[in-house]
């Protein structure tokens, strides 16, 4: 009797397991459908932008609009943050759409700055890069969340860095920044899929959550994948 309970537990388990796990990658898996939406509106949108240069004058040509479609990013990434619990999915989908066609905007410079070949390049390199660190952040069983502080600071010594250089103009300076970048964004991009994982287990039971939780993770990989692709794309360096 004992030996067939205990065979029967162990077939629950296995069951349940196998569907928890199942259920965690087809989450996961609509999450990186979302972020590669967000991917395709952002680069459609930033060549068509590119390619209207009376659009480009308008934009480009003044610095009050400029910097008020760069401030409006700033601000949606900050409502999706902190009021994503609040949030109805409808509203949380559109906002992030919203933010990857602004970036989409404000991104359609590098089609005027670098050469299609380089930017295919770097593209190319970006994703093969950035799925790596997916796959490890997926499969490892180290606690990535210990490296939140030293990536944090590693993004505040970016700002400061890039802030710095805006003076200098320094290649040296420039180069250091994008070193750092590279090393910052790989590893902000393994430790948000990992977070992926936390965001699907901490919300079993409340489905509207996870779902809004899965917007958000689309956003924070969608932004990896962005600031890994920019940092490629300075390192190969080959303007126009």
């Amino acid at each position: 009797m004992y030996d067939n309970n205990y065979g029967d537990y162990n077939a629950r388990t296995y069951e349940e397991e196998f569907a928890s796990v199942k259920g965690m990658n087809a989450y996961i898996s609509r999450v990186f459908g979302w972020m590669f939406i967000g991917l395709l509106a952002s680069g459609a949108v930033a060549y068509l932008v590119s390619t209207n240069m009376n659009i480009v004058r308008f934009i480009f040509g003044n610095r009050i609009l400029l910097f008020g479609l760069m401030i409006a990013e700033v601000v949606l990434v900050a409502v999706l943050s902190s009021r994503i619990t609040r949030l109805s999915y409808g509203a949380a989908v559109g906002m992030f759409l919203v933010y990857a066609a602004l970036n989409g905007i404000t991104l359609s410079v590098i089609f005027l700055a670098f050469s299609q070949q380089t930017i295919a390049t770097a593209f190319v390199v970006t994703a093969a890069t950035f799925g790596a660190m997916c796959i490890y952040g997926y499969v490892t069983r180290t606690d990535l969340t210990r490296f939140r502080n030293i990536l944090l600071m590693g993004l505040i010594g970016l700002l400061i860095l890039s802030l710095v250089n805006l003076f200098l103009n320094s290649s040296r300076v420039e180069w250091t920044i994008c070193i750092i970048s590279l090393f910052v964004f790989l590893g902000l991009t393994a430790y948000d899929m990992q977070k992926l994982k936390a965001y699907y287990f901490g919300s079993e039971g409340d489905m509207v959550l996870r779902k809004n939780l899965g917007i958000i993770g689309a956003l924070s990989i969608y932004l990896d994948f962005i600031n890994l692709f920019l940092t490629i794309l300075r390192l190969a360096d080959r303007r126009k």
